[in-house]
């Protein structure tokens, strides 16, 4: 049940802050938000505000800002939107004037758009200094070099401080290992320090068959405590990571090297929170504590690039059509903007029902 708690408690924090980001532009900007919700489903609990209903659903499968007229609708649709909107909340309707989303200036929306996912990333980065604080990061210096690997043959030694791999800048060395797990292979230009001097080589990854995957020969990862300054920079390079890793497992996914059973959702999530509760509690309540931030910052970060992506119904799709507006001084048609959103919902939550039954599968074996 405690696995469970710290899996809800997680999604509530990242979902409330996407979505207060949201909420939190849009009310400044004087646009209604008939509904804020944190999950899907049947309504748990509710409470309505001076105009805006708060609930908390079922189902852990993301939330909603809801605003008024959203996706545009025709004039008879939006008149039944808005008479069961105040039926079922008991609203008063406001006759001054159109608070709607639509009639809020493209620049408005924009901003409400990103908020969102740029939420996401500040609270990433705020969980991100915490546990640096606690934790230290882990530099780019090599504890050592593993003997006959092809790093030693490009002359690399333990101390040796990665700079960059084929120009990419590294400030962890988790980003190391990422770069050689998804490099597949190929030659890898390092530039590296030495003595205060740097260097220029060039390493090509041998294939481990045991291991099933290619390596460069390269041990590194030692936590070091930061000072204050350094805490804030390491917070900003964690948040970079993780977005990071996500944009390239997308780009993966895209280009087929990984599949959409790689995927996963709620369920794959709740039992990640289980496994990485069992690790870390044995370590005591600190390391818990790190261990769940770590997670809750992966998950955020993940949250907020995903709805960047430029894709009907998520954030980015919406963006991409607010600025064709910005673009070219005129909307497009609202009613065909609202079909490619609602194909869009559609397909996503097909693909919502089909990693989750995935998730289930995994969990049953």
């Amino acid at each position: 049940m405690i696995k469970i708690l710290w899996f809800l408690v997680i999604f509530a924090v990242v979902v409330i802050a996407h979505e207060f980001g949201h909420f939190l532009i849009a009310k400044a900007n004087g646009v209604r938000v008939l509904e804020f919700t944190v999950g899907a489903g049947p309504i748990l609990l509710k409470r309505q505000g001076k105009e805006t209903l708060y609930t908390w659903r079922l189902l852990p499968l993301g939330g909603a800002c809801i605003f008024e007229n959203e996706d545009g609708l025709d004039e008879a649709e939006k008149k039944k939107k808005e008479e069961d909107a105040a039926q079922a909340q008991e609203l008063i309707p406001d006759t001054e004037r159109d608070r709607s989303l639509p009639a809020a200036s493209v620049w408005v929306r924009i901003a409400t758009y990103a908020a969102g996912p740029i939420f996401n990333f500040l609270l990433a980065f705020f969980f991100s200094l915490i546990v640096v604080g606690m934790s230290g990061t882990d530099g780019t210096k090599l504890i050592s070099v593993v003997e006959g690997y092809p790093a030693e043959e490009a002359g690399l030694m333990a101390g040796d401080e990665i700079i960059s791999l084929n120009g990419e800048r590294v400030h962890l060395y988790r980003e190391v290992t990422i770069f050689s797990q998804l490099n597949q292979g190929r030659d890898v230009k390092v530039v590296y320090e030495r003595d205060g001097e740097r260097y220029t080589t060039v390493i090509t990854p041998r294939y481990d068959e045991q291991a099933g995957r290619y390596y460069m020969g390269l041990t590194g990862g030692i936590y070091e405590k930061c000072g204050p300054i350094d805490t804030i920079k390491a917070g900003y390079y964690e948040v970079r990571y993780w977005i990071k890793v996500t944009y390239k497992s997308l780009f993966m996914l895209f280009r087929g090297e990984a599949s959409v059973k790689d995927l996963s959702g709620p369920v794959g999530m709740a039992q990640v929170v289980g496994e990485v509760y069992d690790e870390a509690s044995e370590y005591g309540i600190l390391t818990l504590i790190a261990s769940m931030l770590n997670f809750a910052i992966l998950l955020s970060a993940n949250l907020g690039v995903v709805n960047l992506l430029p894709l009907p119904a998520l954030d980015g799709g919406r963006l991409v059509f607010a600025f064709i507006e910005a673009i070219r001084g005129k909307p497009v048609p609202r009613d065909k903007e609202a079909v490619v959103h609602f194909i869009g919902v559609i397909m996503l939550l097909a693909l919502m029902v089909f990693v989750m039954y995935n998730d289930i599968m995994r969990l049953l074996k």
